[in-house]
């Protein structure tokens, strides 16, 4: 563990996760375990790692069908979303969106998540500040819309 741990973002509300984390040239580093490589810890990236990391221990995403910082293609303009969970075919399953902790989740975040899915089609939608999770389900036409009051384990999407 880095000494610079008073330089990390605060506590968020999810499980506890085991990151790798190191000193680096520009600050505090943690190792995506998805994307091989090491990031900045900003507090976006702080939030997404840790979401990963419950998704992964705690809801049964096989590590194999979550991508952070999938590319894709709206209104001519590349985006990216934070991170994608596929089905066993590999298909599109849900789009998580992170925000910073200090960045409340309203109607404009939701709408971000609600355009990358006019791409994608994915049924389940999760925004998430690290301290607030809200998760969507999405009819097959995208129509209706329906707030969960918990985030399904994988098992339960497919």
């Amino acid at each position: 563990m880095p000494s610079s741990t008073q330089n990390l973002p605060p506590q968020l509300n999810l499980p506890v996760a085991e990151l790798s984390l190191r000193s680096g040239d520009k600050g505090v580093e943690v190792y995506d375990e998805l994307r091989q490589k090491w990031l900045l810890v900003t507090p976006e990236e702080w939030v997404r790692q840790h979401f990963v990391h419950f998704l992964m221990s705690h809801m049964g995403v096989p590590r194999s069908l979550i991508a952070n910082e999938l590319g894709i293609r709206l209104n001519g303009m590349s985006r990216r979303c934070d991170t994608v969970v596929f089905d066993r075919a590999l298909s599109p399953l849900m789009i998580v969106e992170y925000k910073a902790p200090d960045i409340k989740i309203d109607r404009k975040v939701i709408d971000q998540v609600m355009r990358y899915n006019t791409v994608l089609k994915v049924p389940y939608l999760v925004v998430s500040n690290g301290l607030h999770h809200y998760c969507i389900k999405v009819d097959a036409d995208g129509n209706k819309c329906q707030l969960l009051t918990r985030l399904p384990r994988y098992e339960e999407l497919t």
